[in-house]
Order: structure tokens, then sequence, then C-alpha cells
């Protein structure tokens, strides 16, 4: 069996102390309501699927989506 690593993954405070687990019968089990985690995505994740529509919402995503890629790739 593979070992844990101690150094865990950076998060979003808004995140503190969520975990999802699945149990034995395939049921995804979570310590927060879905309609949160639904909400915290809508707020920090752009739809790649809407990116490339002219509609004026969407070329605000692609602007984030940009800059999102470009920060990442800094990083690297």
């Amino acid at each position: 069996m593979a070992k844990k690593d101690k150094n865990k993954p950076q998060l979003d405070e808004r995140l503190d102390g969520f975990n999802i687990t699945i149990n034995e019968f395939g049921e995804i089990k979570s310590t927060m309501d879905i309609r949160q985690i639904n909400a915290f995505l809508d707020e920090t994740v752009a739809d790649k699927k809407l990116v490339d529509r002219d509609d004026h919402v969407n070329k605000t995503l692609k602007e984030e989506y940009d800059a999102k890629k470009e920060e990442q790739q800094k990083k690297k």
C-alpha cells in the first residue's frame, strides 16, 4: 500500500474541513452540501465549454481563463 504524503495541498480557506469519500455502495459522501460546492466552483472556476462563445458574459470568462492559464504557466 502506498504511503500517504504528509504534505497536504494548499486549499482555499472556504474549503477548510472539506472531505469527500465513496462508501461501499458507491455513494459519494461529503462534509459539504453540494450547493455550497457548486457555488464555490461557479465563483472560482471558468467553464471551459463557454470560453469561446461570443456573448458578453463569456468574454469575461475567457479573459479570466486566459489570465489563470498564464499565471499557471508562469509558476512552472
